[in-house]
């Protein structure tokens, strides 16, 4: 199957937009909330989010980054050398509304690892999630607090999403997958 373009770059901005005006209206603000992005593409759709929120409400919420590889129960199916990328929050987590930033929602395990991994550095008031994309087929009972795009899809298909820091360029891409890449599953 030939690569498909859901959303193109613009799609991806009024959705962020859109997800921002409701993170604003639940939180009635933003004294408690702090943004944690999942390594690698939920770190540049926190970083956005932040942006979009500093221009709506003049205030720069804290953004944190989360490493969520070695909290994984799959990470030595994956590799036995994992690539460990860098985990950066900057402030105390205790007391904070946790809105933690992932691209794809799909069978929830990355979620429980990140929220196992965040747990480490304290006691939140809450922990919520916001995602891109939910493409369904949980494994685990876990359910996004704010979703960008419900996405209905095969267990053989991949979403993969593409933000212009990391990729070159924005777009969400709904392919099938091919053999070599039956790890690779977003």
């Amino acid at each position: 199957m030939k690569p498909h373009i859901i959303i193109d770059a613009s799609g991806i901005d009024r959705i962020l937009t859109r997800m921002v005006h409701e993170i604003l209206e639940v939180h009635k603000g933003t004294e408690q909330l702090t943004l944690i992005g999942i390594q690698t593409r939920g770190v540049h759709m926190a970083r956005r989010l932040q942006k979009r929120i500093h221009a709506i409400e003049g205030v720069e919420v804290p953004v944190g980054i989360l490493d969520i590889t070695l909290y994984r129960d799959d990470w030595t199916r994956i590799s036995h050398h994992p690539v460990i990328q860098a985990t950066d929050i900057p402030f105390s987590v205790d007391e904070r509304d946790i809105l933690l930033i992932d691209d794809v929602l799909f069978t929830g395990r990355t979620i429980r690892a990140a929220m196992d991994a965040l747990i480490d550095f304290g006691r939140p008031n809450r922990i919520e999630l916001a995602v891109l994309v939910d493409r369904g087929h949980r494994e685990l009972p876990i359910q996004a607090n704010y979703v960008g795009k419900s996405l209905p899809t095969r267990r053989a298909e991949t979403v993969n999403v593409m933000f212009s820091e990391s990729d070159g360029l924005d777009q969400i891409v709904l392919e099938e997958e091919r053999e070599e890449d039956g790890n690779r599953r977003a």
